[in-house]
């Protein structure tokens, strides 16, 4: 594998939080996924993401989900790979899985709101990545 080749690969499976902002706001047919506990999604979560706890996902806690949609995983940020695993799981139950990179974490560090009981207003000020 070349380098283009590499990298063209590289961002088949993981986004950004500017992409990923976009492709909400332009409806592009995804579904962002906490895979992190019940718990820590109510705390707080990324506006419009469904809550699939990595540890749960299986055929029957999935089976609701669309085959035709891609979903984006995500947990804390760089230091839990739990959005690894939710990936790895619903990749294995034949979905299209993307994983967000820097989680919630880099999320709201690029200064995108979050919902729930420790929600953040937005303070985007548009990188234009």
């Amino acid at each position: 594998m070349n380098q283009i080749e590499f990298y063209e690969a590289k961002m088949k499976y993981e986004t950004d939080s500017w992409d990923l902002s976009e492709a909400l706001k332009n409806n592009e047919g995804i579904i962002v996924v906490d895979v992190r506990s019940n718990e820590a999604y109510e705390i707080e979560h990324i506006p419009s993401a469904i809550n699939i706890p990595h540890r749960a996902m299986s055929v029957e806690t999935t089976k609701d989900l669309d085959k035709s949609k891609i979903y984006i995983t995500y947990c804390d940020g760089i230091g839990c790979n739990a959005s690894t695993k939710g990936a790895v799981n619903l990749a294995k139950l034949g979905y299209s899985v993307k994983e967000l990179l820097g989680g919630l974490d880099w999320w709201k560090r690029d200064g995108y709101a979050t919902e729930g009981k420790r929600s953040t207003k937005s303070t985007v000020i548009t990188c234009g990545c």
